[in-house]
C-alpha cells in the first residue's frame, strides 16, 4: 500500500511538475537551435539597419553591467532572458506588452525569435561579475528572509524557488545571486506597486514585503555565490 501510494505522490508531483513548466517536459532534440556568434555579435553591436541598439552599451561587456540602473546579465538562465525580451513584446492582439519598459519594449520589438534565443544563449554562456553586499546591518535579517521566509506574512524562502545559493532552477526561475542589490529591490518594489506585472508569484510575494524586508534581502542576495 505504502509503495503504490509513493508512486502515486511520485506521479502527481510530475503532472504538476510539467503543468507548471512544460518546457521542460520538451524533447530536447524539438528545442531551437542556438548561435553564439550571432548571439554575441548582435548583443554587441546591435543592427543600426533596423535601429536596434548594441545591447552592451546598457548591459556592459558580456552582460556584466557597470551600473546597478541596468541589470548583470552574464550567466543567467538563457530560458529565462528569453522569457523576459518575449515578454517586453507586444504580443498579437495585446495592448501593451506584459513587461513595460520603453527602452526595452522598443528594442524588444525589433528582434526576431531566433534573436532573442542568440543573444539569451550567448548571455548565458558569460561568466558573471558579481556584485556584493553592502549592509552588515541587515545581513541577518536578509538571511532569514531568503532562507526561511516571514512565515507570519505568508511569504515563502526565496531559496525554496531561486536555490539556496541564488543560482535559481533553469526555464524556471533566475540567477539572483550576485544581482545588483538596488536592481533587485527595484523590481520587488515594482512588482509589489503592479508596475511590473509579468510574474504573479512574485507579486504575491513582494505585496506583502515592507520596505525594510525588501532591501535586506536584496542585499543579502547580492553577496550570495
Amino acid at each position: 500500500m505504502k509503495r503504490v501510494l509513493s508512486l502515486m505522490l511520485i506521479a502527481s508531483g510530475a503532472m504538476l511538475g510539467a503543468a507548471a513548466a512544460p518546457s521542460l517536459a520538451a524533447d530536447a532534440t524539438a528545442r531551437p537551435k542556438v548561435d553564439l556568434a550571432k548571439g554575441e555579435q548582435l548583443f554587441n553591436d546591435g543592427d543600426p539597419s533596423r535601429n536596434v541598439i548594441s545591447c552592451a552599451s546598457c548591459h556592459g561587456p558580456g552582460g556584466n553591467s557597470p551600473g546597478a540602473a541596468n541589470p548583470k546579465l552574464a550567466g543567467q538562465h538563457p530560458e529565462y532572458l528569453y522569457k523576459q525580451l518575449a515578454n517586453f513584446k507586444v504580443k498579437e492582439g495585446a495592448k501593451k506588452p506584459e513587461r513595460v519598459n520603453a527602452v526595452m519594449n522598443a528594442i524588444a520589438a525589433g528582434l526576431t525569435d531566433e534573436e532573442m534565443r542568440n543573444i539569451s544563449a550567448y548571455l548565458g554562456a558569460q561568466a558573471l561579475k558579481p556584485a556584493v553586499a553592502k549592509n552588515k546591518d541587515t545581513v541577518e535579517l536578509g538571511q532569514r528572509i531568503y532562507r526561511a521566509g516571514i512565515p507570519s506574512k505568508g511569504v515563502p524562502a526565496c531559496a525554496s524557488c531561486h536555490s539556496p545559493n541564488g543560482s535559481g532552477i533553469p526555464s524556471q526561475y533566475p540567477r539572483v545571486a550576485g544581482q545588483f542589490a538596488e536592481y533587485t529591490e527595484s523590481q520587488l518594489v515594482a512588482f509589489r506597486s503592479g508596475a511590473r506585472a509579468n510574474s504573479l508569484p512574485m507579486t504575491q510575494v513582494a505585496e506583502k514585503m515592507s520596505d525594510a524586508e525588501i532591501k535586506a534581502v536584496s542585499d543579502y542576495i547580492a553577496g550570495l555565490r
